[in-house]
């Protein structure tokens, strides 16, 4: 019988190349298993070693995750050594020596161990959590939300998985709350509408009858009135109240049965100049001064002029409110992008960063002598043309309204 066990065992892949007779024996191996960027084979005091600490003390649970991988990572290798150590057995020992038959057997014996050790050990770590997280994600499809997985305290990457699985549950059921709580707000919104259109519509009766014989009274005395009778002072005030009520009920109709708007294209120009032209009819009473800026290249916006026109006139009468005493307001015209965008930016007051999120709620108004119902309605109206109202303010410099609208209605409005 062949003894292989006294025969040296050299293989060429293995054996280091004898060094030069006069060059000095290193005492480190030409074999390395890992680099010296890696923090982890960094030497002390090294500004790796520094990050690694840093990171330790931002994060608890780190040296825990980097003792787990090292368990992970030294059970193949363990496999493989053991595979190897039985190759070796097989391929060295006599199968005539009972001793021999004895520990090859034992070393199998221990192998099956082993392995079924690993086979438990996965199966405990990383079958059960993954059937666990299916069967979550089974209820979590039925619409189940109150669901969570237990293995999210590991601190392990098994570990992180559930306490992302756990937020993820967590963020659905806040916004499920959150799509009920609108939904709600807004069949409330609804019921109210509804019933302001009700309510409105018997106003328009009840108020603008009698007030169109009123006005036609007034307009009688006062052409009967002599040219210098201070009286006519007096008719011109109640001509004013009138025009002012007048336009109070039209603006609850409107924002209680509002009319989709009849879109054509047209020069979006010529509709702010006509809504500034107006504004300054009432500006120039109180000193301020208006100022257009036209695009002349903007090309044919789909609108309806009315509408816009309605929207315009709100933000111009807003601005004139803000401004104490004289103070200039700047319309301006321009493309952006896809857009067409009309600025209305004033020097009054502003507006208080407490009462920006409501100012287009209907009638909620922070003025003595206003209803609410403006910019209620000037949103709504931009709204219908698939457009925006944006709103910047800052307290005691002013205020700037942006009327976005696409160039086309059919287009879905651009956030650019």
């Amino acid at each position: 019988m062949l003894n292989v066990a006294k025969q040296p065992m050299t293989n060429p892949m293995w054996s280091e190349p004898d060094p030069a007779p006069d060059a000095p024996r290193s005492r480190t191996s030409s074999f390395s298993t890992g680099d010296a960027s890696d923090p982890a084979f960094a030497a002390p005091g090294s500004a790796s070693t520094d990050k690694v600490g840093a990171r330790q003390a931002e994060d608890p649970e780190l040296p825990w995750l980097r003792i787990n991988w090292e368990i992970k990572a030294l059970v193949p290798i363990a496999c493989v050594l053991l595979g190897g150590m039985l190759l070796f057995l097989l391929a060295t020992l006599s199968w005539r020596d009972p001793e021999r038959h004895i520990v090859l057997l034992v070393a199998g014996a221990g192998a099956v161990a082993i392995c079924g050790a690993l086979l438990v050990v996965l199966t405990y770590t990383v079958q059960r959590p993954m059937v666990e997280l299916q069967q979550k994600i089974a209820q979590l499809g039925r619409g189940d939300l109150d669901v969570s997985v237990s293995f999210a305290r590991r601190n392990d990457e098994i570990g992180d998985l559930g306490r992302n699985f756990n937020q993820m549950v967590t963020q659905l059921r806040e916004s499920r709350e959150e799509i009920e709580r609108l939904h709600r707000t807004q069949m409330s919104r609804a019921e109210h509408f509804a019933t302001l259109g009700e309510v409105a519509t018997g106003l328009a009766h009840e108020i603008r009858n009698p007030l169109a014989g009123i006005a036609g009274v007034i307009e009688i005395i006062g052409r009967d009135l002599p040219t210098t009778s201070p009286a006519r002072a007096v008719v011109k005030d109640v001509r004013q109240e009138i025009a002012r009520i007048n336009h109070i009920v039209t603006d609850l109709l409107q924002t209680a049965r509002p009319h989709p708007p009849k879109v054509r294209k047209s020069d979006l120009n010529t509709t702010v100049e006509h809504a500034v032209m107006l504004g300054r009819q009432q500006a120039m009473a109180k000193g301020i001064e208006i100022a257009l800026h036209k695009d002349p290249s903007l090309p044919e916006v789909e609108h309806d002029s009315d509408q816009i026109h309605q929207v315009l006139l709100n933000l111009l009468l807003n601005a004139q409110q803000a401004i104490d005493s004289k103070g200039k307001i700047e319309v301006t015209v321009e493309r952006k992008g896809p857009n067409a965008v009309i600025d209305v930016k004033d020097n009054g007051r502003g507006i208080a960063p407490e009462h920006l999120p409501n100012i287009f709620r209907p009638f909620y108004t922070t003025k003595g002598d206003g209803t609410g119902l403006g910019l209620s309605l000037a949103r709504r109206i931009v709204e219908d043309h698939h457009g925006r109202i944006d709103v910047t303010s800052s307290v005691g410099k002013g205020t700037t309204f942006a009327v976005v609208l696409p160039l086309q209605r059919a287009l879905p409005i651009s956030t650019s």
